[in-house]
Parts: structure tokens; sequence; C-alpha cells
């Protein structure tokens, strides 16, 4: 387990992919800590890295990841940034090792699709900047209010006191949407 949460990145970033099956023909780039294969020449990594592309559905992750990873459950830390993404796919929730996900710059428009990663029980940090989410006044409080096990949002650490202002935005946005039901 150690060797494989510690392994190097697997990084197929900058590489024009449309499509996530595009990227099972690539070599991924080698860095500085070399890349390390087990005996089927699949990484020893828990770090997949798939940003700056042109992905626009994420439908074969799961089999990308498996292609990849010797042990596809241990994926911690998963970068979908600038690619071409409009939805937090239902696939992202499947996948119950994930730590952190990086999903800046894209193209995100509806704020309660955060609400799907809320199914990310290790989740610990997120990046959704960048999306046009980002553009709602209540981007922030929305985002730790849907997960409030984070630990940072858009490389910035929570704070109790947004914790707390947090929790409070959610409790008066829940007890507003229930009047409204009661007087429809």
């Amino acid at each position: 387990m150690d060797k494989i949460m510690y392994g190097a990145p697997v990084d197929l970033s900058f590489r024009s992919l449309s499509r996530l099956t595009d990227a099972w023909t690539e070599t991924p780039y080698s860095g500085l800590r070399p890349l390390k294969k087990n005996s089927e020449r699949k990484y020893l990594s828990c770090s997949l890295r798939l940003s700056n592309n042109s992905i626009t559905d994420l439908c074969d992750l799961h089999q990308t990841v498996s292609h990849f990873l010797a042990e596809p459950s241990h994926l911690a830390w998963l970068d979908l940034s600038f690619n071409k993404l409009s939805h937090i796919e239902q696939v992202l929730c499947e996948l119950p090792g994930l730590r952190v996900l990086y999903l800046h710059g894209n193209n995100i428009h509806t704020l309660s699709e955060v609400d799907k990663l809320g199914a990310l029980p290790h989740l610990h940090s997120v990046t959704l900047h960048g999306n046009p989410i980002e553009m709602n006044k209540t981007y922030r409080n929305r985002v730790i209010s849907a997960l409030p096990r984070l630990k940072t949002v858009d490389f910035s650490a929570v704070t109790q006191q947004e914790r707390v202002l947090a929790r409070l935005w959610h409790q008066s946005n829940t007890r507003c949407r229930n009047t409204r039901k009661s007087l429809g």
C-alpha cells in the first residue's frame, strides 16, 4: 500500500484528449519521481492527472483508472482541471477513496451539482474556481455546506468561521424552501 500511496502521479495532462479512451494509447509524462510499474505494467500510484485537455464527459473513467493504476480502488487524487466538463458526473461519486479532486477551469454551470460530491466520504480538498458556478454569490458557502468535511476549497483553507456560516446559511435556506413548499 505504501508504494502505491506515495508513487508519482500518472500524468496525462496537455495531451489534447477529447475522450478518456484517447489516453489509453498515451505514455504518461515522467517527472522528478520516476513512475514505477507492477508486473502487469500498471502504475504504482494513487494519483491521476488529466488536466489541460478537452475532455467533455467521464463515461470511461473507471476503465481509464483501471487501465493505468495497479490498484484503481486506491485512487486518492484526481486532476480534471482545465477541461470541458459541464457536469459533475455520478462516476466521480463512485471513487470511495478520493481525497483530492481538481475540477477548476471547466464549464460547470449549476451550483447544485456540487451536492453529488457529498457521497465521497474521504474528500477533503476540491477546486471548482474558474467554472461559471463561481459567479454565484453563495458559491463558497454552498460548497462548504454541501461538503462539510472539506479542509480546503479552491486551494484555500476552510476556516471554522466559514463552517459556522455555511451551516447557518444551509439551515436558513432549508427553512425558506420548506416555507415556500407549505405556502405553495
